[in-house]
């Protein structure tokens, strides 16, 4: 019994023996070898940058050449532990084709970010609406993008439902247009009602030079409600929106137009 315990010792001391380099130069390989991979993505990252590589895909370069690179660390640290190479690979191909069916989701959301790059239906900075989420894109992630709402909320949204919809780029033309509705009782001018809010306008700043549409839009019941389409770019739109109503309010004051409001007018018959 002791025997055969020494003996089992003994070979597996000697096992130990012959791999011990084995392994210690493979934990060596992947110590060192990551180490100069994050210094190479580093590197390629600070070049991306100064060779003027636009924001929303020098991340997902990063992320994708960080990867590959640790991938190939890993086999070459296999192939000194003595795994071959091939069986390796196709162990890789087999973990790849189960992760693949499990992760289908999430798969989609990697393609669509690749084509969002690609195609650029967005970019980092624009003003989205996406989904019904109304934002600034701060991120375009490999998976998901990330708007800041106007509620200062941060929104992580899948790439596969981001682009699985309609797709609002509100600030692809430069500018947008400021949509303000006023009332005008029904016995004052429209052309000096008129002239009133286009003066207004002008003292509003962030409005774009572009001329704004006044006109009636329609008769309501108690006044006349106008259309006043000002300009502005999407940084200072809201900034437009607010002001001009403040405006409009303050010139039509000084005027002396009451602001429109319900009435009953009341007849007594004798």
């Amino acid at each position: 019994m002791n025997q055969n315990l020494n003996v089992l010792l003994g070979t597996w001391s000697d096992t130990m023996i012959a791999w011990a380099p084995k392994l210690v130069s493979a934990l060596l390989i992947i110590t060192i070898g990551f180490w100069i991979v994050n210094r190479i993505v580093r590197l390629a990252g600070n070049w991306m940058s100064r060779a003027g590589l636009e924001k929303d895909v020098l991340p997902f370069l990063k992320s994708l050449i960080g990867v590959v690179l640790k991938v190939l660390v890993v086999i070459s640290a296999a192939g000194v532990v003595g795994v071959e190479v091939t069986a390796f690979a196709a162990l890789i191909a087999a973990a790849g084709l189960a992760i693949g069916m499990a992760l289908q989701g999430t798969l989609a959301h990697f393609a669509a970010g690749v084509m969002v790059l690609i195609f650029k239906p967005y970019r980092v900075g624009d003003l989205v609406d996406l989904q019904g989420v109304v934002g600034h894109v701060s991120e375009i992630q490999v998976f998901n993008t990330v708007i800041d709402s106007l509620e200062n909320k941060k929104v992580i949204i899948p790439n596969g439902i981001a682009t699985s919809g309609i797709m609002t780029n509100l600030s692809a033309n430069g500018k947008l247009r400021v949509d303000l509705n006023v009332a005008m009782p029904y016995e004052e001018d429209f052309d000096k009602v008129k002239g009133i809010i286009q003066n207004a306008l002008k003292n509003t700043l962030n409005i774009l030079s572009d001329e704004p549409t006044i006109e009636i839009q329609k008769f309501d019941e108690h006044n006349v409600l106008l259309a006043v389409r000002p300009y502005a770019t999407p940084e200072n739109y809201w900034d437009v929106y607010f002001n001009a109503y403040r405006n409009i309010k303050k010139e039509l004051g000084a005027a002396g137009i009451p602001v429109a409001y319900p009435r009953t007018k009341v007849e007594m018959i004798p």
